[in-house]
């Protein structure tokens, strides 16, 4: 495994992209390379994409609950 690919699988298991670039975008809003108009449009994209995945997450694992009641009737 390449060094790539360790830092890859250990971001894929403690940190999702997602909050990466928040991350990366926090600390060049306070670095002061990015404006503060960039940063909303980052934070905003950040809550709307977690919040997608969430909602798609849990209807997932109602379907899946759901079928498992059909099957076992």
């Amino acid at each position: 495994m390449s060094k790539k690919e360790k830092i890859d699988a250990f971001l894929n298991k403690w940190l999702s992209r997602k909050l990466m670039v928040f991350l990366i975008s926090s600390v060049a809003l306070f670095g002061g390379n990015l404006e503060s108009g960039d940063w909303v449009i980052i934070a905003a994209a950040y809550i709307a994409m977690q919040g997608t995945t969430d909602i798609v997450e849990r209807l997932m694992k109602a379907k899946g609950s759901i079928f498992k009641n059909e099957e076992t009737e």
